[in-house]
């Protein structure tokens, strides 16, 4: 519903997804909703989009996900 942001792809597979960018002028079609961070293995025969949990004490009813980036070490 809220579309998908960024994508970010690691090197073994796995993706990391961001959802629900809300932006002044666009419609929101979920405005109360608050953003999301996916991972996805793309090594499975049938990849599916599993919601991260984000850690206890994190405002999430201001979490506006827009630009993403990893780092592997």
């Amino acid at each position: 519903e809220t579309g998908s942001e960024d994508i970010e792809i690691l090197p073994n597979g796995l993706a990391f997804i961001s959802s629900g960018l809300k932006y002044p002028g666009l419609k929101s079609f979920a405005p109360d909703k608050p953003g999301e961070i996916f991972l996805m293995d793309l090594n499975e025969d049938h990849p599916r989009a599993v919601e991260l949990r984000i850690s206890r004490g994190f405002d999430l009813s201001s979490f506006n996900p827009h630009g993403m980036s990893t780092y592997v070490d």
